[in-house]
Formats: C-alpha cells, sequence, structure tokens
C-alpha cells in the first residue's frame, strides 16, 4: 500500500480561496458522523478526533499535548491526521498535524467572514497575538483587499510583536478599536468575555475564535442579544463551549437564535441580509473540518507538479 506523508512543505501549494471553497463544498455533502476520545495520564493528554463523511472519507486527528515538554526544549503539543478511503477504508496519508489545524482553524472563520462580513469591509481587530492571531490576519486579507489591521492583546509587548511581523498597528483602547472596526476575530484562551456587543457599531461582524471549552467564552452577552447569530456547526458548539452553552443555559439566547451553520449554505441560510446587522459566527471547529481540511491539502500536494 503506497501511503503518503504530506508534511510542511505541502503549505507553498494552499490557498485561502482554494481552502474556503473546498469547505464550503464538504458541507454539501452528507452531514459527517462525529466523534471524539480522550485519554489522560495527568498531566499529559491523548486527544482523538474522527470523522466520516459520505463520498469523501474518513479523518482521525490525534493530538497528544505534555504540558512538560517546553522545558525539555520539546514541543508541547504533536500529533498527525490519517486520511482513509471511503471506498475501502484503507489508509491513505497522514498529514502533518500543525499544518491542518493552523489552515482549518483560519479557513472556518474565513468561510464565516465571506458570507457575513460587509464586502466593503476594511477595518479589522484582532484580539489576542498566537499563532491563530497571525493566521487570521494572512486569511483576511486574502479576501478583503486593502484591509487594514488592529492588533488588541492583554501583554502590549505581544501585539506589538505581532503587529511589527504583519504590518498592523497595535493598541491599547480595546473599545475605542472595536468601535471603529468592520470585523473582529477574538483569539484568546479567556475564560472570561474581552468583547462587549456594546462597543461595536452596526454592520459589525464578529468572528469569535477561541473559546472551546464550556468554562470559556470571548463575548459577552450583550454581543449575543444584538447580533444575528451563526456556528460553524451546531453539534460541535451548542452542548460544548462557553461562548454558546452558558447564555444557553441562562436563558440569556434559545437555540431558535442560532440562524444557521456551514450546513444551511446550500439553502442560503448563513449570510448577512443588511448592510447595518451586526452578525456574530462562532468557530467551534471539528472532525469534520479537519477531514475537509486534509483532503484539501492532500489534493493540492497531488496537484503540484500539474
Amino acid at each position: 500500500m503506497n501511503i503518503e506523508i504530506v508534511g510542511p512543505e505541502a503549505e507553498a501549494h494552499l490557498s485561502w480561496s482554494g481552502l474556503t471553497g473546498a469547505l464550503e463544498a464538504g458541507h454539501r455533502l452528507p452531514r459527517a458522523e462525529i466523534g471524539d476520545t480522550l485519554l489522560c495520564r495527568d498531566p499529559d493528554t491523548l486527544l482523538s478526533r474522527a470523522a466520516w463523511i459520505d463520498g469523501m472519507g474518513i479523518a482521525v486527528k490525534s493530538a497528544t499535548v505534555f504540558p512538560g515538554n517546553p522545558a525539555k526544549g520539546r514541543p508541547m503539543i504533536n500529533g498527525a491526521v490519517s486520511l482513509y478511503s471511503d471506498e475501502a477504508g484503507g489508509l491513505e496519508a497522514i498529514v502533518d498535524f500543525h499544518l491542518v489545524t493552523r489552515w482549518k482553524t483560519a479557513g472556518d472563520s474565513l468561510l464565516a467572514a465571506r458570507r457575513l462580513a460587509r464586502p466593503d469591509s476594511r477595518d479589522f481587530l484582532i484580539i489576542g497575538a498566537g499563532a491563530v492571531a497571525g493566521s487570521m490576519v494572512e486569511a483576511y486579507r486574502s479576501a478583503f483587499p486593502g484591509a487594514r489591521f488592529r492588533i488588541w492583546n492583554r501583554t502590549a509587548a505581544a501585539a506589538g510583536r505581532l503587529a511589527a511581523a504583519t504590518g498592523a498597528e497595535a493598541v491599547t483602547d480595546l473599545a475605542a478599536a472595536a468601535g471603529a472596526s468592520d470585523v473582529i476575530a477574538t483569539a484568546t484562551m479567556s475564560s472570561q468575555p474581552v468583547l462587549k456587543g456594546e462597543w461595536l457599531r452596526p454592520g459589525t461582524h464578529v468572528d469569535l475564535i477561541g473559546a472551546y471549552r464550556p468554562d470559556m467564552r470571548e463575548g459577552d452577552d450583550t454581543l449575543l442579544t444584538r447580533a444575528r447569530l451563526f456556528v460553524d456547526s451546531r453539534e460541535t458548539t451548542v452542548a460544548h463551549i462557553g461562548e454558546i452553552r452558558d447564555p444557553l443555559a441562562r436563558g440569556v439566547i434559545s437555540e431558535t437564535d442560532i440562524l444557521a451553520d456551514f450546513y444551511d449554505i446550500a439553502a442560503e441560510r448563513f449570510r448577512r441580509e443588511t448592510a447595518e446587522e451586526i452578525t456574530v459566527a462562532k468557530n467551534g471547529g471539528g472532525a469534520h473540518l479537519d477531514l475537509m481540511t486534509g483532503r484539501y491539502i492532500l489534493s493540492a500536494w497531488r496537484g503540484r507538479s500539474a
């Protein structure tokens, strides 16, 4: 059996428009079956996420998280994405974990922004200064020519470093920056909201990216109640991530307030309706997105010499 190994060198053959097109096409196929398993040997963790999409195949994304590794000069997170044939179940490829994660996470929110942000959006605010924040600058630039970026981070020095690396402007007044922005992306690890809905002007689009646990939130209740609310996947967000789960449990919003997820793209329900409305998209991720992204990367790698 010929198993392809696809590493970081494949990145030179990828494009954000190509990825968002692949994600949109993937959501026009039958809804994915997904499942997670978690093994812990405190403080270390093995997380495996699997997805199966008829017509696309199977992916298993496994990640090991060893918090003690950085002190030994080793990466804290390691892993791989295994792609299996839909027809016969054979292993086709092993794709670099970090490559899939980087492109999946940013591509997810870029797809939302391409459908929900105003086409004339120019002023972008990134809240956070980590790897995801840097990827979002690159992804947004690909779809919004002439975009101007501001970076805010709790640690101003980190915001300054990312701003210098990306040609953005580091800012210290978050409320003012949010109020002057057309598109805002939150890419933090916060357990308490950092973005307040009262700051936003009409027509703003917000991509909530960072929260992934039940105890994490980045946007406050006012943001959710002022906005038309979308998620990438109901299955991976509603019951699992504090951004949605917490306000649902307290009756701030109801499940009917979630207007669409990516599987509603084909029916044209995942879209902006007016120039004045505020839109929010929650990026919850999921193994089905890893499968779609992994398949896109494999296809681009196979076609590199075409």
